[in-house]
């Protein structure tokens, strides 16, 4: 397994540098430092002397890619790409490009603890009552429990996560005053702030993962090992949790592997629409900012983010299935 996971290191490691050049490239394709510099300057009448004051104080003022008026490998290395790249790969996120020129590594790791206080609980209860309810249907299969349980699935994929949140701030916070509408406190504080925020992100995936396991027990209930179960007298409720349950694990691992780098990068519209300062709303302000340093940044770490949850993802198939084997 060691040498399975040092394997896939080193191919993350080449996805790492690819997407770091492609985030590069097509970031200064669409705009230039200058236009970087106009806009934390923040003023319409910006003298290119202030242009290039800001560039030499953000490390912008050395060719993008190539520097032609350097020799040898210095031509490369002198340049923004290499400097960035360098530092990017050592975990040194530098400062960002704005006016306060914050750390990104201190703030990712300090918005980080927020971020996981809201998708920690989210990504548990998700799973438990996505998997809780698609067994509550297939108990109930072909009854009108199970076709009011679809139809009602079908539904709350329909409805998008915006409407939830609408509907649900007016109703438990401007109606029924429960909870605050919006906004962050530390400590036990934080469940008042994020009570609300968990529920309605529960409520918005739970249609599609309810209706996505659903199917996926429907096939583990037609196959033989589950009608011999039957035939020994086993109860319809033992059968589906001894023996249904842990045959479908690996569809489900999956299905929730592909949502742990949520888990660290937080829920960007759910942490923007409550106000909570997690990495979900530094991202969006970052991008409405421009800013570069911590766009890529954050790109680097979601990328390295799903990396390792497709090892965790791999290594967790031979937990539940020990004739899986890690080649």
């Amino acid at each position: 397994m060691l040498t399975y996971i040092v394997r896939r290191s080193l191919y993350g490691l080449l996805i790492l540098i690819g997407v770091n050049l492609f985030t590069f490239v097509l970031f200064f394709t669409v705009n230039t430092p200058d236009d970087m510099a106009r806009l934390n300057i923040g003023g319409k009448r910006v003298t290119q002397e202030q242009i290039d004051k800001w560039k030499v104080e953000r490390g912008y003022d050395k060719p993008l890619y190539w520097n032609d008026a350097r020799s040898g490998a210095a031509r490369m290395t002198d340049t923004v790409f290499w400097e960035r790249s360098v530092s990017l790969m050592a975990l040194d996120f530098g400062r960002s490009d704005s006016r306060s020129a914050t750390d990104i590594g201190h703030e990712i790791a300090r918005r980080m603890v927020v971020s996981l206080q809201l998708a920690v609980p989210v990504f548990v209860l998700q799973v438990i009552a996505s998997v809780a309810f698609a067994l509550l249907l297939v108990f109930f299969k072909h009854s009108r429990i199970d076709f009011w349980g679809v139809v009602t699935c079908v539904l709350m994929l329909s409805i998008s996560a915006l409407f939830y949140i609408i509907v649900g701030q007016f109703l438990f916070s401007r109606v029924f005053r429960l909870v605050p509408i919006s906004g962050f406190e530390s400590g036990w504080d934080a469940v008042r702030f994020l009570a609300l925020p968990v529920l309605l992100s529960l409520l918005s995936r739970l249609g599609g993962e309810g209706r996505l396991y659903r199917a996926m027990f429907l096939e583990e209930v037609g196959r033989d090992y589950v009608r011999t179960a039957r035939a020994k007298g086993l109860a319809e409720p033992r059968v589906l949790l001894r023996h249904v349950l842990p045959n479908a694990l690996i569809p489900i691992i999956t299905s929730a592997g592909s949502y742990l780098p949520y888990v660290f990068l937080g829920s960007l519209v759910f942490e923007s629409f409550f106000g909570i300062p997690g990495l979900g709303a530094y991202v969006i302000d970052a991008i409405t900012g421009q800013d570069f340093a911590i766009v890529r940044s954050m790109v680097f770490v979601g990328s390295v983010l799903y990396i390792a949850s497709y090892i965790v993802v791999d290594i967790a198939y031979t937990w539940v299935d020990p004739r899986v084997r890690l080649g």
